[in-house]
C-alpha cells in the first residue's frame, strides 16, 4: 500500500524523468544528443495545454529556426501519444524546437515517444524549464517549489537528479520569501541573486532594494547595508539587562545548536523573539537540517 502511494507521488522517479529530457544543448555535434526513434509529421504534433511556460521570445525562436534550417534538429523532441486524438502526438519536452521547426518550414521532426501520464508530463515540463540557461532566479525557485509541492520531491532528491548542490536548491527557495516587488526586481535583472539573498532575512527588504538599485551597490555593500539594522537591534537588546534564567536558556540553546542564540522577552510578558545567528551557508544548512529533524 505504502509502495503504491510512493510511486504515485514521485511518478517514475525524478532521475528517470531527467534521463529522458537531459539530452544536452542544441548544438552541432553535441555528444549528449539522443538518437531519434521516429520522424513525426509536424502537423500531427500538438503542444501540451498544461505547459507551465507560456512565453517564447520571438527573437530567440527566429535564431533557433535559422539554426534548424541549416543543420536540422539535433536533439529530438520527446512526445507521447495524444490522449484524445488517434495518430496524433503531444509534446512532453521540446515545444520551443517544435515552434522553431514550423518557422523553418520543416515537414517532420525527429522524436522519441514515451508513455507518460498527465502527471509525468507536467513534471517533465517543469524540470525542462528549470534546466533553461536563460531562466531567472525567481522562476528557477518557483520550479523547485512546484516539484516539492506537487510531487513531494525533497531538496536532496532534486539536487541529485538535477546535478545541483542541496545548498543551491535551499538558497534558491529562500528567494521566494522576499516581497513580491523585490522578486520583481530580481526577475527583471535589476537585482542579482547575491543581492536578493542578502535581503532575505531583513525586515525592510523593499526599502533596501530601492536603495541598492538607486545607488548601484555591489553585493558586498548590500550585505553590509543589510547587517546595519541587526547591529542596531543587538545594541538595543544588550542595553536591557537580561535575567539569569534567560541567559542560562541562551547558553543551553547555543550549546545544543553550536550557534549563537539570543532570547528577547517582550516587556509585557506576552511573547518575544528568539534569534539564531549563523556565519556561513554551511551553518545555515546544518541548522535547517536539525530543525527538519534530519
Amino acid at each position: 500500500m505504502s509502495e503504491r502511494k510512493e510511486r504515485r507521488g514521485l511518478g517514475r522517479g525524478l532521475s528517470a524523468l531527467m534521463a529522458d529530457i537531459d539530452a544536452g544543448p542544441e548544438e552541432e555535434g553535441a555528444e549528449a544528443s539522443r538518437r531519434p526513434e521516429a520522424m513525426v509529421p509536424i502537423e500531427r504534433i500538438e503542444a501540451n495545454p498544461d505547459q507551465p511556460r507560456r512565453s517564447f521570445g520571438v527573437e530567440s525562436l527566429e535564431e533557433l529556426a535559422g539554426s534548424i534550417a541549416q543543420r536540422g534538429i539535433i536533439q529530438p523532441l520527446i512526445l507521447r501519444r495524444h490522449p484524445e486524438k488517434e495518430d496524433y502526438f503531444q509534446i512532453v519536452a521540446g515545444e520551443r524546437r517544435w515552434r522553431a521547426a514550423q518557422m523553418a518550414q520543416l515537414h517532420e521532426v525527429p522524436a522519441i515517444v514515451r508513455a507518460f501520464d498527465d502527471i509525468e508530463v507536467l513534471e517533465v515540463a517543469i524540470i525542462e524549464n528549470i534546466q533553461r540557461a536563460d531562466l531567472n532566479p525567481v522562476d528557477e525557485a518557483a520550479g523547485y517549489r512546484q516539484l516539492m509541492d506537487r510531487f513531494g520531491h525533497t531538496q536532496e532528491k532534486m539536487a541529485e537528479a538535477l546535478g545541483k548542490s542541496r545548498s543551491h536548491i535551499a538558497n534558491a527557495l529562500r528567494l521566494l520569501n522576499l516581497p513580491q516587488d523585490v522578486q520583481g526586481h530580481l526577475a527583471e535583472g535589476r537585482l542579482s541573486a547575491g543581492h536578493a539573498r542578502a535581503l532575505v532575512a531583513t525586515d525592510n527588504a523593499s526599502e533596501l532594494a530601492q536603495q541598492i538599485i538607486r545607488r548601484g551597490l555591489s553585493v558586498r555593500e548590500t550585505e553590509t547595508l543589510a547587517r546595519k539594522p541587526e547591529k542596531q537591534k543587538a545594541r538595543k537588546s544588550s542595553a536591557t539587562e537580561k535575567d539569569a534564567d534567560t541567559r542560562a536558556l541562551e547558553n543551553e540553546l547555543s550549546a545544543a545548536l553550536g550557534l549563537r542564540v539570543s532570547v528577547d522577552h517582550r516587556s509585557d510578558g506576552a511573547g518575544g523573539r528568539m534569534t539564531i545567528s549563523y556565519r556561513s551557508l554551511d551553518q545555515l544548512d546544518e541548522l535547517c537540517r536539525q530543525l527538519a529533524g534530519g
